[in-house]
């Protein structure tokens, strides 16, 4: 158990390196994403940092003797949890305009709003100029936009300029989050290109990135859904319907006016929290494994579904009890108790894990850190210790965090294919310990009749693998139910069935393995619809070639139309085969036309379409495998292989034997 420990212990150190890291990195990315980050300091733009703030439904500002008995001077930004609590509807901002000149400049003037809760109407000297939003109840939910205010120049007076903004929006404990409670961030005054820009920048960082997360998210999870349906995975599942969750989550940067009562928005958004802390929880047990063998730890699975979808039922009821005077009350309630099952669930599945999964241990470590932090920073917010201006990582990194675990749950998924390939590998690696022990009992009886001794041991582990591996593997063809597992079979069939050849078969004479190479290159390029053109300068080539050679380069041949076939868009392909016969060196030059390797391939063309493979098996011949590709220009392919001398001396051999 020590050994457990201390990495667990390593684990949490690393959590709370990563979580200290994200909350220094939050403070910095929200101070970046706030108007005044971007501001130069010989800008024209300048910040209201003050107002007088008058509560009032009116449709305009009211006259002075009201503004002046029931307003107040308030800084910006303005929360009305602090400067108005308990308020709901609509509360007037005075904003007095001076000019450096004492006029107004000739260019286009303009205002921007980094942040409204909720529905926004400015006035400039008493006439309307912008309104975004509802200002009747439901009022509009646009609280991460900002907003771009023109100012016209014909209602601009030289001296004596007052803008008014009226916020209208719902008290805290009306919400189930700081966020989303009544309030006025900072309003800057400029010219329109200046304040255009800014609000693109601002707009970036918080709503068009969210979207980004958002769309990916929809993906994932997608993708999620269809793995788990596939391949009969619960934590898929619950892992495709997290991602999904959040991403419905977010949708509120899309679509932030909806004809909703704010009662019953809140409390919808409130209930979402509870399954998707159930998705989570059920995820990482899924996953880990727990529950899965031990009978005891499957009772206790129970109780923990019991619980997880118990409280789906009692968030919404306890949220019903308390009324909407209370939202924001049980809301931070909830959140809490939510907070306690992800830490222990996150906890639980490092305790499992760190007995051998190491990979999933410290990304879960990591994970945690995130978690923490995501939930710090938000626990903050709620609790007024943190201003909810600007940009926050909690609307980028658990997206990112989900973006980490689903490529490491399609890493392993990749990993479970693998293993269906695992007939043909291990197929090649049987017919390679073979042919070591043929060359060990080669030299074993070199003077007992070599040939015969040996033809014999290979014709019999070819029978093995024919009556054996054959047969398992032509009735998994037969039987099996997934076209990709009986597709790999059929492959590997086929690859054994050459390798049986290659085992069986004396050296063969060159002209008769181009014969072969250039029956089956025609028929499969026929077959596609592509024509081809086999160039054989000599009609007959007495060269010998090895079986190992032959069965190598038929490996080559048979990828590199694969290649053309599935990648390239040719119609017209060239093969020219040629020796040169005085340094015995056999050439194959491959051309097509087609569209050529994508430009984003350059320079890593072994990772594409089996190069790796390809010059592996020339090297392993001694030989090379040359690529030479540009979009648009088709692709050739060029194997130099050198014909073995002892090769020959067997070949004549043989012939000088019969």
């Amino acid at each position: 158990m020590a050994p457990r420990r201390v990495w667990v212990l390593l684990g949490l150190a690393l959590a709370a390196m990563v979580a200290v890291g994200l909350l220094a990195l939050n403070q910095e990315a929200s101070r970046l994403s706030r108007p005044d980050a971007h501001v130069a300091s010989d800008s024209d733009v300048h910040a209201l940092r003050q107002a007088w703030a008058v509560p009032d439904n009116g449709a305009h500002f009211p006259p002075p003797a009201i503004a002046q008995v029931v307003g107040k001077p308030v800084n910006l930004p303005d929360e009305w949890s602090r400067s108005q609590p308990g308020h709901k509807g609509g509360v007037w901002y005075r904003f007095p305009l001076t000019f450096a000149d004492g006029a107004p400049p000739d260019t286009l003037l303009a205002a921007l709003i980094d942040r409204a809760c909720a529905s926004v109407e400015v006035q400039l000297n008493g006439a309307v100029v912008f309104r975004s939003g509802r200002m009747v109840e439901p009022y509009s939910r646009d609280c991460f936009g900002s907003h771009v205010v023109p100012l016209p120049a014909a209602l601009l007076r030289p001296t004596g300029n007052v803008l008014d903004v009226k916020v209208a929006g719902y008290p805290i404990h009306r919400v189930t989050a700081r966020q989303r409670a009544g309030g006025l961030a900072a309003v800057h005054v400029g010219p329109m290109s200046e304040v255009r820009q800014m609000a693109d920048e601002q707009t970036l960082w918080t709503t068009t990135l969210s979207q980004i997360m958002g769309g990916v998210l929809v993906v994932m999870g997608v993708f999620s859904l269809g793995l788990a349906w596939v391949r009969r995975l619960s934590y898929m599942l619950y892992f495709g319907l997290l991602t999904l969750g959040w991403a419905l989550m977010t949708g509120r940067f899309w679509r932030a006016d909806l004809p909703v009562p704010n009662d019953a928005m809140e409390v919808l958004i409130a209930i979402m929290m509870a399954p998707m802390t159930a998705f989570a929880v059920k995820f990482l047990m899924g996953y880990a494994g727990i529950g899965l063998r031990d009978p005891g730890q499957q009772v206790w699975n129970q109780r923990v579904n019991l619980l997880l979808w118990a409280q789906c039922l009692l968030l919404p009821l306890s949220l019903l009890l308390l009324g909407v005077d209370r939202l924001f009350l049980g809301a931070r309630v909830w959140f809490g108790v939510f907070t306690l099952e992800l830490f222990l669930a996150i906890g639980h599945f490092l305790w499992v894990t760190g007995r051998g999964r190491r990979a999933e241990f410290w990304l879960m470590c990591a994970a945690l850190g995130v978690v923490a932090a995501v939930l710090g920073i938000e626990l903050s917010y709620q609790s007024g210790l943190l201003q909810s201006g600007g940009l926050h990582i909690t609307h980028f990194v658990m997206p990112l965090l989900y973006a980490a675990v689903g490529v490491r749950l399609i890493q392993v998924y990749a990993r479970a294919l693998q293993s269906a390939e695992g007939a043909r590998a291990h197929l090649e690696r049987r017919v390679q310990e073979i042919s070591v022990e043929i060359e060990r009992n080669f030299n074993q009886i070199a003077e007992l009749r070599v040939d015969q001794i040996a033809e014999k041991e290979r014709k019999r582990i070819a029978g093995d693998l024919h009556d054996d591996l054959g047969a398992k593997l032509l009735t998994i063809v037969h039987t099996s139910d997934n076209d990709r597992i009986s597709t790999l079979a059929r492959e590997a069939l086929e690859e054994m069935r050459l390798s049986v050849r290659g085992l069986t078969g004396r050296p063969m004479v060159l002209s008769d393995s181009m014969a072969d190479w250039r029956s089956e290159v025609v028929s499969r390029l026929g077959q596609a619809g592509i024509e081809c053109e086999w160039r054989n300068p000599h009609d007959t080539i007495e060269e010998p070639l090895s079986s190992r050679t032959y069965v190598q380069t038929t490996r080559i041949v048979r990828e590199a139309v694969s290649n053309i076939i599935k990648h390239s868009g040719a119609s017209h392909v060239v093969i020219t085969a040629d020796v040169d016969l005085a340094n015995h060196v056999f050439t194959l030059v491959i051309q097509d036309n087609g569209k050529g390797i994508p430009m984003e391939l350059d320079g890593r063309l072994d990772r594409g379409h089996g190069m790796t493979s390809m010059k592996h098996r020339a090297k392993q011949l001694n030989g090379q495998c040359l690529v030479e590709s540009g979009p648009g220009f088709g692709t050739i392919i060029r194997l130099t292989l050198p014909l073995e001398i002892a090769t020959m001396q067997q070949v004549l051999s043989h012939r000088l034997g019969a």
